[in-house]
């Protein structure tokens, strides 16, 4: 299946491609063909949207996109988060899967667009200063943050698609975007969530597909679980049984 974000760029590849392989059947040149079908072909896979059962794990934070850990890091401060945060990057190459899903069922509180370089993805300052697209989600009814997906553009991949609104619950592993080309993609997970990382640096990740971290905040526990996912395990307290009432003794009035 091919990306509803990159209709226009697909269509256009495959009408190209399909010109020139008339042209050249028309001109007699139909060698051509064994070059132009395996080259469109590449350049349809650019944009491919495979479909993925995401994992029902409670408090698994999924892979936002495809690619190779780049960068495990603490942030002091973030912003959308007003405190310390973990940050999972993520490096995209022009040969994996673009398309970017939600970490975890979520409302999404704002969408911020930041104008900047378009760097070489490879370049360590690079996911500082190109432009980017920051995704926040909050807990749909406590609203205390959840997690944040920052998609950041490359040397190639000057076009950021965004296919969430502000207000709109996702849920865990539903589509919100897509990077064309490849690039970088960056899980931000707020400190109070206490998030125990399950991945290592250079390691490969498939979007909705692969847990990059678990939290086990009070928000997540005891929300309801998500449709197919396991049922919370969370032990209750039971009250101690109340004593017997004491007998009225006969001819006394209650008062």
């Amino acid at each position: 299946m091919l990306s509803p974000y990159a209709k226009y760029e697909w269509l256009t590849i495959t009408a190209i491609g399909l010109l020139m392989t008339i042209a050249s059947f028309v001109v007699g040149w139909w060698w051509l063909v064994f070059l132009i079908v395996p080259v469109t072909a590449a350049l349809l896979a650019f944009f491919r949207d495979p479909s993925r059962k995401t994992p029902s794990q409670r408090g698994a934070m999924i892979a936002p996109a495809d690619g190779r850990i780049s960068s495990i890091h603490e942030v002091e401060h973030f912003e959308p988060f007003n405190g310390p945060a973990t940050c999972i990057r993520i490096f995209l190459s022009v040969l994996d899967v673009h398309i970017n899903r939600s970490p975890c069922h979520g409302h999404v509180k704002s969408i911020t667009h930041k104008p900047g370089d378009h760097k070489n993805a490879l370049n360590p300052t690079s996911a500082e200063t190109n432009e980017s697209n920051l995704i926040v989600l909050v807990h749909p009814i406590r609203r205390h943050p959840l997690a944040a997906v920052r998609q950041v553009a490359g040397l190639l991949a000057r076009t950021i698609a965004c296919g969430v609104h502000e207000g709109e619950v996702v849920q865990r592993g539903q589509r919100i975007g897509m990077i064309k080309l490849g690039s970088t993609t960056e899980l931000y997970l707020p400190a109070d969530l206490d998030p125990k990382v399950t991945i290592q640096q250079g390691q490969a990740v498939y979007a909705g597909l692969t847990v990059l971290a678990t939290v086990t905040s009070k928000d997540l526990v005891e929300e309801k679980p998500e449709s197919g996912g396991p049922e919370s395990q969370t032990a209750t307290t039971q009250a101690p049984p109340a004593p017997p009432a004491s007998p009225i003794p006969a001819g006394s009035t209650s008062k």
